[in-house]
């Protein structure tokens, strides 16, 4: 088949190329190469994958190319000059705190963005648009685990608003334009080539380092970590699952739609993640203890159940497993 990858330059995006590489698709991904965080990074995975393709003989089927998903003309005349079988949508602005102090960036890229990507779906009458959602859009719920079923009217982050109204646009595109959609609520991804914003990125630097630690909420959170090959396996195996027009028991509208959680059902303590550190770096860590962050939660914790009986897959890797791996790409990356 032949796949957009939006994206391609991002943690996720980068491993899913390589994934559906392997399975003998051609890809096209897009990035805007944007810097909310170090680009040097992103062009280094996207050297990777030059070299990747060399050596494996994928030069002829993976092609990338600098495309900002929020420029309505230039996404217009992308969608025709290619067309795709499945598009596989990880392009957006990340980053729940980074949402307070730049709200704009939010809006152009995964508000206006998403839609620029949906209409590329429908003037092509894409077969499966897959698309990233987020664990932040259940909030502050109290009701564990987080279930797809569960309501998630409450973001506490304009982040989390943003993926919500994803949703909220991909059941209304499968409704109208019989375009299936299927959405995916990412929790907590981690990994080697992650962003450098992520608190097991900055942890391990300042572990290394000798330097002071921000544990927030004293560490009395607890988070779904998901290893980044198990959020790979689940966006390949759903890209197959094409999901079929259906109505739910509240309204009659019918859509070829659906929401999974990917999550490793399994959330740990902030204590157990930092200790995890500790030991795949082998020092301990300088802690300095403060309060809950605006726009964070205490807690998160995926619900597979639909995943497993759709897809038949779970995540399962154990975080001492995924942190040892981290730390070992990480310490040769600064050797």
């Amino acid at each position: 088949m032949k796949i957009l990858v939006t994206g391609s330059a991002g943690f996720i995006g980068f491993f899913t190329v390589q994934a559906l590489l392997k399975q003998g698709h051609q890809v096209i991904g897009i990035d805007n190469l944007n810097d909310y965080y170090d680009v040097n990074l992103k062009q280094a995975r996207l050297e990777f994958l030059e070299r990747f393709c060399v050596e494996n003989g994928y030069d002829e089927e993976y092609r990338f190319l600098k495309v900002n998903i929020a420029d309505r003309e230039a996404m217009a005349e992308f969608f025709k000059q290619y067309e795709f079988d499945r598009v596989i949508h990880l392009a957006a602005q990340a980053g729940v705190r980074y949402s307070i102090e730049n709200p704009n960036a939010y809006v152009d890229s995964n508000v206006v963005g998403f839609v620029n990507v949906l209409e590329g779906c429908r003037q092509q009458k894409t077969a499966h648009l897959v698309y990233a959602s987020s664990s932040s859009v259940y909030g502050m719920n109290t009701k564990i685990p987080f279930s797809t079923d569960d309501r998630v009217d409450f973001p506490i982050s304009l982040y989390a608003a943003t993926k919500k109204s994803n949703e909220l646009m991909a059941h209304t595109y499968s409704h109208l334009y019989n375009i299936p959609t299927t959405g995916l609520r990412f929790f907590t991804v981690y990994g080697p080539w992650g962003r450098p914003d992520m608190a097991y990125f900055s942890f391990t630097k300042k572990i290394l380092n000798g330097e002071t630690i921000d544990v927030f909420n004293h560490g009395q959170m607890e988070r779904d970590f998901t290893y980044i090959d198990d959020i790979v396996e689940g966006v390949v195996r759903v890209m197959d699952y094409v999901p079929q027009s259906q109505q739910t028991e509240i309204t009659s509208a019918q859509a070829p739609y659906k929401i999974y959680n990917i999550g490793n059902n399994q959330p740990i303590t902030l204590e157990r993640f930092i200790n995890a550190i500790e030991s795949a770096t082998d020092k301990k860590a300088v802690r300095n203890n403060l309060p809950m962050q605006p726009g964070d939660v205490p807690r998160t914790y995926a619900d597979v159940s639909d995943l497993m009986e759709d897809v038949g897959f779970k995540p399962s890797t154990e975080i001492e497993e995924g942190i040892q791996k981290f730390v070992d790409w990480y310490r040769i990356q600064n050797q």
